[in-house]
């Protein structure tokens, strides 16, 4: 099937939103408390949050879909960067997701083509983004794509206060 990779619009914001807690949470839940999930995904990741993120103008989301259905999407983030990269011209992978039934069919592939062809096309010496030190799928899936970790910070789900590891690439490679 066919992956459909597209710019986000105010109108898909709602549909992210629910896929985004869809998928954080098949990909967590087992991991975690109830306590903790319930309490993340009640006071940072809902619907409504997660609606006004689209609307922001320092995010850029692109969305993937097979056969119509939306199967997964990116965020990436003009920002800040952590102290680790000082002033480099850099952008943030804030999230990529796709549905459990799509892991492994290309969705998150073309979703990352997709984020370094944008950081490129904004002339981004580095892209980089925060992986839980845990999540062995993802870190693999990165390292296929030249990242490499460079620090670790901290990411609190619910009162759980978690390692996620920093990892970047340089956009020119």
């Amino acid at each position: 099937m066919a992956i459909v990779i597209r710019y986000a619009t105010a109108g898909d914001a709602e549909n992210i939103a629910l896929l985004s807690r869809q998928t954080f949470y098949d990909t967590f839940a087992e991991h975690n408390s109830k306590e903790d999930m319930d309490r993340f995904m009640n006071e940072t990741f809902s619907i409504d949050i997660l609606i006004q993120e689209v609307a922001c103008p320092e995010h850029i989301f692109i969305t993937a879909c097979m056969e119509a259905e939306l199967v997964g999407y990116a965020k990436l983030t003009e920002s800040s960067n952590p102290p680790e990269l000082g002033n480099i011209d850099a952008i943030e992978i804030g999230r990529i997701y796709s549905k459990q039934k799509t892991i492994g069919h290309g969705v998150g592939k073309a979703l990352m083509q997709e984020c370094l062809r944008i950081a490129a096309k904004k002339t981004k010496q580095l892209i980089w983004l925060g992986v839980w030190e845990h999540n062995q799928r993802a870190i693999s899936f990165y390292k296929k794509f030249g990242f490499e970790k460079f620090g670790e910070h901290d990411f609190v789900l619910g009162n759980d206060v978690q390692t996620d590891w920093l990892m970047k690439r340089n956009v020119s490679v």
